[in-house]
Parts: structure tokens; sequence; C-alpha cells
């Protein structure tokens, strides 16, 4: 027998809450299960609306993409039978001289956009931002280039541009003792002439977007600015271009890839000449599709210029990644 002063062992006996838990945990996945069921049951009517969207983006924009690759490793004219060649369409394309040269002048035409084609947008829009009354006009005004058509702005620019002493930007320069100027026909003038064209083309859209921006800037900012004598050169430089930066970059990004796919004015305006001055990247590319019908060499440039666009972008939002939030 246990002695007087040792303790008796105790139980705990825990009392039964009438449902066991497996059971309530049962019941629990039903119920996430009904609730996952409902989910997607409410989501088919967006999946199958959203089905043929996606069908006819992947159809129509990376079927090509896919088709580019593909054709940049063939030879084909699109008749005769398709022959695998490789990287001998690259090959060929790096060694042309035509290619260097048409990537000299699309430099040469990226640099004139960006230094005169570039501030008229943004200095037409501050002075817009400006005006007081009738703005409206004056926009649709700096936007009606945009509505034209390009082909006929190009054809009417081309009379304009008639190096004859009677053709009317001649005729206009030579009311001040200036001129003529052969325009389009000279080696030297003919990309100045096909960026001024291109730039009252193309400042329409570069306006609409800056004026919208401008329009975020909170009007107590100038108003505190005018009370502390600054003047339209400062309140430029202090207020608008600040808010402008972000989108002053991605505008810049926009135009780069823009110019570097020039291909409707030289080839309406000169078709490439005079004198291979105006060849571009993208004109050399229909030479060797349609002119020459060499579509694997084409499509092999086409691949170059999106790989140099797309590293050229990488490269750009890396290096200014931070400056649009300083």
């Amino acid at each position: 027998m246990p002695s007087s002063g040792a303790e008796l062992p105790t139980t705990t006996t825990t009392r039964p809450t009438g449902v066991p838990v497996t059971r309530r945990a049962a019941g629990a996945r039903r119920r996430l299960n009904r609730l996952h069921l409902q989910r997607v049951r409410n989501g088919l009517p967006a999946v199958a609306f959203a089905v043929p969207v996606l069908l006819i983006f992947l159809v129509f924009s990376w079927g090509p993409i896919v088709r580019g690759l593909v054709m940049s490793l063939q030879q084909t004219n699109l008749i005769d039978p398709v022959k695998w060649v490789g990287l001998e369409n690259f090959r060929y394309v790096l060694t042309d001289p035509a290619v260097g040269q048409a990537s000299l002048n699309t430099l040469w035409f990226t640099l004139l956009a960006l230094l005169f084609g570039f501030p008229v947008p943004v200095l037409l829009a501050m002075f817009l931002s400006e005006l007081r009354g009738k703005s409206w006009l004056y926009s649709t005004l700096a936007y009606l280039p945009v509505i034209t058509p390009p082909v006929v702005a190009i054809l009417l620019w081309r009379f304009f541009y008639d190096p004859s002493p009677s053709g009317m930007f001649n005729t206009i320069l030579g009311a001040v003792g200036l001129g003529p100027f052969p325009w389009l026909d000279s080696p030297s003038s003919a990309m100045p002439s096909i960026v001024l064209e291109a730039t009252w083309a193309g400042a329409g859209n570069a306006v609409i977007i800056y004026l919208a921006a401008l329009t975020s800037v909170r009007a107590d900012l100038y108003e505190a600015a005018e009370l502390d004598g600054a003047g339209v050169g400062r309140r430029v430089w202090h207020v608008m271009l600040p808010h402008l930066r972000g989108v002053l970059l991605l505008m810049l990004l926009l135009q780069v890839i823009g110019t570097m796919q020039l291909f409707t004015e030289p080839l309406l305006f000169t078709g490439g000449g005079p004198q291979g001055s105006t060849m571009t990247i993208l004109l050399l590319i229909y030479n060797y599709a349609f002119v020459n019908g060499d579509y694997g060499a084409a499509t092999a440039l086409s691949v170059l210029l999106a790989l140099a666009l797309a590293v050229l972008s990488a490269g750009f939002q890396f290096a200014t990644r931070g400056w649009s939030t300083e």
C-alpha cells in the first residue's frame, strides 16, 4: 500500500463539444470548395470573352514576329522552295556596305530630329499653355497636320520643295534675298528637308500630350512664382519643366524609336537618293524584300533592328530609371 504522504495520479477529461474536429475540418473544406467553384463559374464568362481576343492578338501580333524569325533563317522569295541557310542572311546584311550607309543616314536623321524636332513641340505646348483665350483654336491648328494623310502631306511638301527659282519656298526666301536652294536634290540638304517636314507632320501629337501634362500643374505654383517676380523663363524652368520631366523622358524614347524606323518620307520624297543620302534602314529592308526579292535578308535586317531598339530601350530605361521621380 502507498504511504499516506504519496500523491495519487490525477486524470483530466475534456468535455466533448458535440462535433468532432475532423467533421468541422471537413465542413470547412466543403465550404471553401463551394466558394472556389462559385468563383470559377463567375469567371467563365470573362474567360469566354477574353479567349477570342487573346487568340486574335497572338495570331496577328506574335504570329508575324515568329514567322519573321523563322524566315530570317531561310532563303526564300515566297515562290520557290524554301532553303534553310541558318545565319547566312545575318552575315550577308552585316557585310553589305549599303547597311552601313543606311545606318549612318538613319542616325543622322535621328540626331537632326532630336536637335530640331524634339524641342519644337515642348516650346509650342508651353506657349499655348500661357494663352488665356482661344487656346482651343491654337491647339486645333497645332494638331491639324497630324490628321492630314501622310501621302498627301508629302506630295504637298514636294511641291513646296521645288528647287527651281519659281518654287514656293524658293520664291518666299527669294523675297528676302536668299536662295534658290536645291532642297531634296542635294545630298547635303535632302535629309534636313525631310526632318523639317517630319517635324511639321508629327509635332501635333506631342503638343497635345505636353498640354495634357501641363494641366496637372497646380495653379497656385504659377501664382506663387508670379508673386516672387518670376518671369516667363523662370516659370518655365522652375515650374513647368520639373512637372514635364517624366513625360519628356518617355517622349524622348518614343521619338528615338520612331525616327529609327523612318520609311514613308524618304520613299516618297527621294526614293533613297540623291546618291543614297536618304537611304534608311527601313527603306533598305523594303528594297531587299520588294525590289530584290530577298525576303530572308529583309527579315534578318528587321530582326537586327528590333534587337538594337530593344537594347536601346532597356539601356535608356536603366539609365533614367530615377530621373522621373527625383
